[in-house]
């Protein structure tokens, strides 16, 4: 086994590989940017030296600094974990160059595979089947409309040289073909350096499943079984399970061979993935990922084995740990990714301190990838992730029911985040029922993002009750440190013997103004809500929980100050409100007028307008870019620009204002 390896990521997949390395004896280096110098997996590799600033182009992706700290620190391999540079063939061949192991595949394997036109052209020759449409090398627009136009609408351009929904625009009709081509364009040249595309035809319900395979340098090759990652968002995946439910045993079989033919096709060596697009009976090759897979805890519950432990293996030269017919499903397993992002807002991924995190301890069935801690900073330079949450159980519906309640037990306060969201999936009974596809979010998005409303008022006495005990327990400490303890003028608790007191809090949940009426007990409080009187008791715990009892209801809850605002967090799901000073007066915020803001913090790289240019509702304005996804910024209505804020490449914050129109009563 190795002495030392350097792993040149950051973040879960880091603290992954470092904690299969940890088990095996093999001593870590971390690489980190000037934003990661506090990282998690900073603390928890062996070593740790920096390589550069916090964007990413000039740190996690500068491979001559990451083989400089390789060579000094006398490794012997480098493993790329996922993203960055993990399927980049020039890095795969500068650590050779460099005398060191490159834990992934041949970089003649990576160049095939990560150009989709040509893994799809080797495909065809391996007679693995593939989706109608066109995967040459020219590029014309002209050339790609035609192919559009050849294929039949609707159809999906794809970025050649990536995945991860980046690159990517659905297109239904041919107006709409230019602009979706520039689009996708650009943020493939932004996320991969490469704008080149293919067209296919888009299936209307498709289902995404991807077969793991492994290759050693001896010749063999197995599959370990398959993953569904059909329920996305922004085309990008929220969940994955193992083995894909509904599948027959003769489909999974075929789709297995299918894999690893694919991969003997290109001589592969090491982890992969297949990628199939599937409707109905019918799958489709969509293309390899050449690397490990961010959902691979899930293959590794079902089959009881450690990828990591098996790249390993295979980087020394040593045959697979285990032949095909000795690799076997057992139970299901079910992974969500915990991301820092607004559901509500389109999934738009959030930034900032996280205040409060509380996830539930690995256990058998229950099992946590975190490469962020509490007072960590989700930066807007790297993926958002929180943490992965996967779950095993004997069959599917015990996986699914231990997935509700792991969800249930996940607390997070600071930046945005899509825990409410991911436990109101995982409760659809469309979900429960296996009916998954990549439209499931779009099809029940009304039951899954509902509108906000007002919030309960459960959580409205917890929040009273968590501002009362603190408020009493501040009392209590001052009493100590007074001359008279005991004094009645010390009593925080509000009841007097046969007289009725009472106070009032006051909150904001968003723009709605709330009362609390807080009538003493000598055991308690009665709370006046909205919806009538509760009666509540409960203590603050030594961990910092509230437990509580309304009107004989037993509730643990978590309520976190951050950023001035209360955030009560109640089986996994955040609400926000803000507790009202009574001696200050609550300013409205102005009206926004024409003033168009940053929805999020990100790079300006498309303006489309100019001073004094007449726009039409709908029409393009900005184009943000964050994370490496792209959002446009569209007129809420006709008007006139009157001033651009913001140029190309710019970087904003979140709120910034972009751009002023001035409105128009004209369609």
């Amino acid at each position: 086994m190795f002495d030392k390896i350097l792993i040149a990521n950051r973040g879960e997949i880091a603290c992954r590989v470092m904690r299969t390395a940890r088990r095996l004896g093999v001593r870590t280096v971390a690489v980190y940017s000037d934003a990661d110098v506090d990282a998690a997996h900073v603390a928890l590799a062996d070593e740790a030296h920096p390589i550069g600033p916090a964007p990413a182009t000039e740190s996690y992706l500068n491979g001559a600094a990451i083989i400089a700290v390789a060579q000094r620190t006398g490794t012997q391999a480098v493993h790329p974990g996922y993203g960055f540079l993990s399927e980049n063939a020039d890095f795969a061949e500068a650590c050779a160059a460099a005398g060191l192991i490159f834990i992934g595949p041949p970089p003649a394997a990576i160049r095939t595979m990560g150009s989709k036109s040509a893994a799809k052209a080797l495909m065809e020759k391996a007679g693995v089947p593939l989706v109608p449409g066109y995967h040459g090398d020219e590029q014309d627009p002209v050339v790609l409309a035609r192919a559009a136009e050849a294929t039949g609408f609707p159809v999906i351009i794809k970025a050649s040289a990536g995945g991860g929904g980046k690159g990517m625009r659905v297109v239904r009709r041919v107006d709409d073909f230019d602009a979706a081509l520039e689009a996708a364009k650009r943020e493939a040249k932004a996320a991969f350096g490469n704008d080149h595309v293919l067209v296919e035809a888009y299936l209307e319900r498709p289902r995404h499943i991807e077969v793991q395979v492994f290759a050693d340098s001896r010749g063999n090759t197995v599959h370990l079984f398959e993953r569904d990652c059909s329920i996305q968002r922004r085309h990008q995946k929220v969940l994955e399970e193992a083995p894909a439910p509904g599948l027959t045993a003769r489909q999974r079989t075929r789709m297995g061979a299918a894999a690893v033919a694919a991969a003997r096709a290109c001589g592969y060596v090491g982890a992969g993935t297949v990628e199939f697009i599937c409707e109905e009976k019918d799958f489709y090759f969509m293309e390899m990922n050449t690397r490990l897979q961010v959902e691979h805890p899930v293959t590794e519950l079902i089959t009881g084995q450690d990828l990591v432990e098996w790249q390993l293996r295979v980087a020394l030269g040593e045959r697979l740990p285990l032949k095909q017919n000795q690799i076997a499903v057992s139970g299901h397993a079910i992974e969500v990714r915990i991301y820092a992002e607004d559901p509500a807002r389109d999934f738009l991924p959030a930034t900032g301190q996280i205040a409060h995190l509380r996830l539930p301890a690995d256990m058998p069935y229950v099992r946590i990838d975190a490469g962020v801690r509490e007072g960590d900073e989700v930066s807007v330079h790297y993926d958002p992730m929180i943490a992965k949450l996967i779950v095993w159980d004997d069959d599917r519906v015990g996986a699914v029911t231990r997935l509700r309640a792991a969800l249930a037990a996940t607390e997070i306060a600071g930046p945005a985040n899509n825990v409410g969201f991911l436990a109101t999936l995982a409760g659809h009974p469309a979900f429960a029922s296996g009916e998954v596809d990549t439209g499931f979010i779009e099809r029940y998005r009304e039951d899954l993002l509902p509108p906000p409303g007002p919030v309960s008022d459960d959580v409205l006495a917890l929040a009273s009750l968590a501002v009362l005990l603190r408020r009493r327990q501040a009392a209590a400490e001052r009493a100590l440190r007074s001359s008279e303890p005991h004094s009645p003028w010390n009593d925080s608790r509000g009841w007097r013997l046969n007289v009725e007191t009472h106070s009032r809090l006051e909150f904001r949940d968003g723009e709605r103004a709330v009362a609390v009426v807080v009538n003493y007990r000598a055991d308690g409080y009665a709370l006046d809500l909205p919806g009538g009187r509760i009666e509540v008791t409960g203590e603050i715990l030594a961990s910092g929980a509230l437990r509580a009892v309304l009107d004989g209801r037993r509730v643990t809850a978590a309520v976190v100050r951050h950023a001035g605002d209360m955030v009560v967090i109640v089986s996994g799901v955040s609400h926000r409100l803000r507790l009202a000073d009574p001696l200050d007066a609550v300013a409205d915020e102005p009206a926004s007028g024409g003033r168009m803001t940053a929805p999020m913090p990100g790079k300006v790289v498309k303006v489309h307008v100019s001073p004094g240019q007449n726009v039409l509702r709908g029409a393009p304005l900005i184009v943000l870019e964050a994370m490496k996804m792209e959002h446009a910024i569209s007129a809420p209505s006709a008007g006139r620009v009157a001033a651009v804020h913001y140029a190309d490449g710019d970087l904003v914050e979140e709120g910034a204002e972009l751009l002023t129109l001035e409105t128009s009563t004209h369609a």
